[in-house]
Formats: structure tokens, C-alpha cells, sequence
């Protein structure tokens, strides 16, 4: 995969808490931005998804019934 330069600008603490991570595991900025950029995209791409999914079952008309709705508030609050 090819490789491109990119400029941006950054907190001067954030930019102490990054080198000081790198310092720590022993890597080059890069290589931490990296990984933060890989996860964030990650997470993102997740979430995009899943909203892309629920809007499909939405407009299939694929709801939860209020049972279950009431069922799953339920076991999430710990409510009986």
C-alpha cells in the first residue's frame, strides 16, 4: 500500500502525550498516529454500518415489539 505525507496541526500537549507514547512502546510518531487513525476508522466504519443496517430493517418495516423493547430496557437497567 502506498504512502502519503500529511500536515496537520495538533494541541502542544497532545502533541508531548503522543511522543511520549511512541517513546514508550519504542516507535517513531508515525507509527502511533498510524494506529490511532487505523482504530478511529475502524470505529467510524462500524458505526456507518450498523446505522446503514438499521435504516434497511426500518424501511423493511423490521421493528421490535414493545415487549421486546420493554424486555431489553429491562436487562439494561436492571428494572423488573
Amino acid at each position: 500500500m502506498s504512502k502519503e505525507n500529511i500536515t496537520f496541526r495538533i494541541e502542544s500537549d497532545k502533541k508531548l502525550a503522543l511522543e511520549a507514547i511512541a517513546k514508550g512502546i519504542n516507535r517513531d510518531r508515525s507509527h502511533v498516529l498510524n494506529e490511532a487513525i487505523d482504530a478511529y476508522l475502524e470505529m467510524h466504519q462500524w458505526q456507518i454500518e450498523e446505522i446503514h443496517k438499521g435504516i434497511a430493517e426500518a424501511d423493511a418495516g423490521e421493528f421490535a415489539s414493545d415487549e421486546e423493547v420493554m424486555a431489553t430496557f429491562a436487562m439494561l437497567t436492571n428494572a423488573d
